[in-house]
């Protein structure tokens, strides 16, 4: 095994020279546990344990790499530097050798290092045997309680790796869970984040709630709440020939919430909008995520009323914009789970709507203006106020009904519409 872990972490594949770290040095976390599961990455994430002057090094290679540099924990010495295809962090090591270090650390799977000078691995809390058998367990419940994130943490590893929580460490999770409240909501979030983002995290994101992990910060959430996680997989891969794009991409001005996420985000909080709203902001989501939940949490129940009228579906599609393919997932989701109508035929219900969407001629959905409110304002004399925006609406909706094609008659439409 050692050879293989050498041969995958040598430092030809790097993004700086082995001279440039003291002796000794060692590689810690996620970049050991795949060497030594016999992964490869495109993207290299390393991370460095130094007995001394860790910044200082780091500092260094930022400089003669001309790479980037931010100091990540001046009380605990860490620093990142940032390399076009790879990061790499450098701590100082806590305690006189590197055992103590590992010792305080979360997971015996990521309490194993390697010391690139001498090819050595250290693995004092036997992580390797865990890593074969699949395994996260806990190095001490005293670990666990000094950073509670971890206890979080535990859940996305697994579900990242594949890997079962070992008993023991489960049932102190469960004991601990409501220290998760002493975490920072943002740190926490992102936890979230990465189970929301994939179906292996939903059976993780369900064990996190049954545990009592998301208790305090979802608290609206039930069992039916995490049955519906497993119900928008579903839904997702139903609909992934015409939203499986859309739905994988992120929010914008959002750190790596998918379209997919807003919607299991969705089904966690409150399904009034405005109690959504004060949840998620409690939590740190920002502006545009929490505007992303509130819109499918409103619009998701219209889509089910059928014979809308060219009206009634432009207002729809003008208000769910971008959040539309995330409103029919819900819609699915809903009919697999509730009302035990198969993923195939609840689709047909709404694919008039969703060909209207997907094609972007359609002026229902894709509305172009004929006349702005500047030309409006000008060919009849009115000033600038909220009438001119309804008489724009009109204008659209008339032409989606094939009432109006042309400038010159949305302007005698609009003409009409104040005289009346």
């Amino acid at each position: 095994m050692h050879s293989s872990v050498s041969a995958i972490l040598t430092p030809s594949n790097w993004p700086f020279s082995l001279e440039w770290l003291p002796q000794p040095a060692y590689m810690v976390g996620g970049a050991v546990r795949d060497a030594i599961l016999g992964r490869t990455r495109e993207y290299w994430d390393l991370d460095f344990v130094i007995p001394s002057d860790a910044v200082k090094v780091a500092r260094a290679i930022a400089k003669h790499y001309q790479a980037g540099f931010v100091l990540l924990d001046a009380e605990r010495k860490i620093a990142r530097v940032v390399f076009p295809q790879a990061t790499a962090d450098f701590a100082q090591q806590e305690g006189n050798s590197i055992e103590i270090d590992l010792h305080r650390r979360d997971f015996t799977i990521n309490a194993i290092a390697y010391n690139p000078h001498t090819q050595e691995i250290i693995d004092p809390l036997q992580g390797c045997a865990d890593l074969q058998q699949g395994l996260l367990r806990m190095i001490s419940p005293a670990n666990l309680k000094d950073d509670p994130l971890r206890l979080m943490r535990a859940y996305r590893q697994a579900a990242q790796l594949s890997f079962k929580i070992e008993p023991t460490t489960q049932a102190t999770i469960c004991a601990l869970a409501s220290s998760i409240t002493t975490v920072a909501a943002e740190r926490v979030r992102t936890e979230i984040g990465y189970l929301l983002a994939s179906p292996q995290g939903t059976p993780w994101l369900a064990n996190a709630g049954k545990d009592g992990l998301l208790t305090d910060l979802f608290k609206n959430a039930t069992g039916e709440s995490f049955e519906k996680l497993a119900a928008v997989d579903t839904a997702a891969a139903i609909l992934a020939p015409q939203f499986g794009t859309e739905l994988q991409q992120y929010v914008r001005d959002t750190v790596k919430t998918t379209w997919l996420g807003i919607a299991k985000l969705a089904c966690l909080v409150h399904p009034h909008p405005e109690v959504a709203e004060i949840e998620l902001q409690e939590l740190t989501y920002s502006r545009a995520e929490i505007r992303a939940v509130m819109t499918a949490l409103k619009l998701f129940p219209q889509l089910k009323s059928s014979n809308k009228s060219i009206r009634e579906q432009y207002l729809l599609f003008q208000e769910a914009g971008n959040v539309f393919p995330t409103i029919v997932l819900l819609a699915v989701a809903q009919d697999t789970l509730v009302e035990a109508i198969s993923g195939d035929k609840s689709l047909l219900v709404y694919s008039p709507l969703v060909s209207r969407y997907l094609n972007p001629d359609d002026l229902v959905a894709h509305p172009t203006q004929l006349v702005s409110g500047k030309d409006l304002m000008v060919a009849l004399k009115i000033p600038a106020s909220p009438v001119v925006g309804e008489l724009l609406t009109e204008i659209a909706i008339a032409q989606a009904e094939g009432k109006v094609a042309t400038a010159e008659a949305a302007i005698e439409f609009a003409r009409q519409i104040l005289e009346n």
